[in-house]
C-alpha cells in the first residue's frame, strides 16, 4: 500500500509535469530571443541539463 505522501504526489503529478513544461518553454523562448539562429535541439539539451542540475542542487538541500 502506498503511503500518504506518495498518494498526494500522485494526485498532483500532472500539475507538476505541466509546471515543469511551462518552465522549460520559458527558457526555450529566452534562448530563441537571445540567439535567433539557434540550434534548437542543442539548446533543448542544455536547458534540460541545467534543469537537472538545479533539481540536484535542490535535492541536496532537503
Amino acid at each position: 500500500m502506498k503511503n500518504m505522501e506518495q498518494l498526494e504526489l500522485d494526485a498532483h503529478r500532472d500539475e507538476l509535469v505541466a509546471d515543469l513544461s511551462e518552465l522549460f518553454e520559458k527558457y526555450r523562448t529566452i534562448f530563441g530571443w537571445d540567439i535567433p539562429e539557434i540550434n534548437q535541439p542543442a539548446a533543448d539539451k542544455l536547458i534540460l541539463a541545467a534543469m537537472h542540475k538545479a533539481l540536484d542542487e535542490i535535492a541536496g538541500q532537503v
